[in-house]
């Protein structure tokens, strides 16, 4: 593979690989080719049809509505410098067959998946110094195939890696800046990951469970959002990542009243939830670290058995 050097102000094309086209992973794929990159999706025989024929359609308010030709695979056959993981955590092992390692040579994996756990299995299928772990935030929704609606005004990803040369982490954040979506560079990728998921697990169970946006949720359930958070304090003090319940509630009660997660979208349409990678990835840790956390753990028993996911 060609290794491109990258600058802040003008960046040389990169090929990217996107494996899961859906609202995140088409949100990426149409922001990089909109900046002239290579983008090649990966996806199911039919998500590849529908793309070759009608191309990636993206309607945002931040970024403008547009359609771009990309190219379609069922598996990627050769190498590139980047591949971005945006599938969802239930069908991420077998999505992964489609990106052999031979395959993808010595490109960095770039994950946007919830959660913690993946990244160990990304690292056991690829080298562990090309895996770059990262959090997006934004909403995101494949409205049908190869038509993606960005909903919120802003699109943020940050990464760190304790495994990848710093250079070629550098080089990625600053591709990602220039695309619009941020690519802010930390320094600790555990800080990184439960940073997002802190948030994110009592916002994506507790609408879920309850059925309501986020205004709902703070107002009619205030209690069990405050017991949450107070055990995911504790909780995140055992893999050293300060999280104060405080600071966490404040960012519930400045978030939009009606934001709803994707979780419970998944949930209304019918779709498998996220309960291992959101929930029980949390209810392990507890385990592993002697942390009663009875709260969460009703939460997101609730949450399985409702949702077939038990």
């Amino acid at each position: 593979m060609n290794t491109r050097a990258t600058t802040e102000q003008n960046p040389a094309p990169w090929t990217v690989a996107v494996l899961g086209p859906g609202g995140i992973g088409g949100l990426v794929a149409s922001l990089l080719a909109r900046r002239g990159h290579r983008v090649i999706v990966v996806a199911g025989e039919q998500t590849a049809r529908t793309l070759d024929e009608q191309g990636l359609t993206l309607r945002s308010g931040q970024f403008g509505d547009g359609t771009l030709p990309v190219e379609a695979v069922t598996e990627l056959t050769e190498p590139v410098d980047l591949c971005v993981v945006a599938t969802k955590e239930t069908g991420l092992a077998e999505a992964l067959q489609r990106v052999p390692a031979a395959a993808l040579g010595s490109g960095l994996v770039l994950p946007l998946l919830n959660g913690f756990e993946h990244v160990a299995l990304l690292r056991e299928t690829y080298p562990a110094g090309q895996v770059v772990p990262a959090v997006i935030w934004a909403e995101s929704t494949r409205t049908a195939p190869g038509v993606i609606e960005h909903t919120t005004p802003f699109c943020r990803i940050e990464l760190a890696s304790a495994a990848a040369p710093a250079a070629r982490v550098a080089a990625l954040g600053a591709l990602l800046e220039d695309a619009g979506m941020g690519g802010l560079v930390r320094e600790d990728e555990t800080a990184l990951l439960w940073d997002k998921l802190t948030f994110l697990a009592p916002f994506a169970l507790l609408t879920t469970r309850h059925a309501a946006p986020v205004g709902t949720v703070r107002s009619e359930h205030r209690e069990e959002l405050t017991s949450v958070l107070d055990e995911l304090e504790l909780l995140a003090a055992t893999v050293g990542v300060p999280a104060q319940a405080s600071a966490l509630l404040d960012r519930f009660d400045n978030a939009p009243e009606g934001m709803r997660s994707s979780m419970q979208r998944d949930a209304a349409a019918g779709r498998p939830v996220e309960i291992e990678a959101i929930g029980r990835a949390l209810l392990r840790q507890a385990d592993r670290s002697g942390t009663p956390v009875p709260a969460l753990t009703a939460l997101v028993t609730s949450v399985a058995k409702a949702h077939g996911a038990s």
